[in-house]
């Protein structure tokens, strides 16, 4: 693991301690509204509603027994 770090660095050297660009044309967006752009977004449709009735049925498995 130790030999792939390093080759990884060795690889990245010449920009590794460069400053952090900082647009002068346009303003940073703030943390809040960076988050949000990725609030809406839902890779599994439907999941939770696939869990809650599997929780449901479940239940109604062991109330009925």
């Amino acid at each position: 693991m130790k030999s792939e770090e390093f080759a990884t660095a060795q690889k990245y050297a010449d920009i590794i301690d460069m400053p952090h660009h900082v647009s002068k044309r346009h303003p940073q967006m703030s943390m809040w509204n960076r988050a949000a752009q990725f609030a809406p977004f839902a890779a599994l449709t439907g999941y939770d509603d696939a869990i809650k009735d599997t929780a449901q049925e479940t239940t109604n498995s062991y109330i009925n027994d």
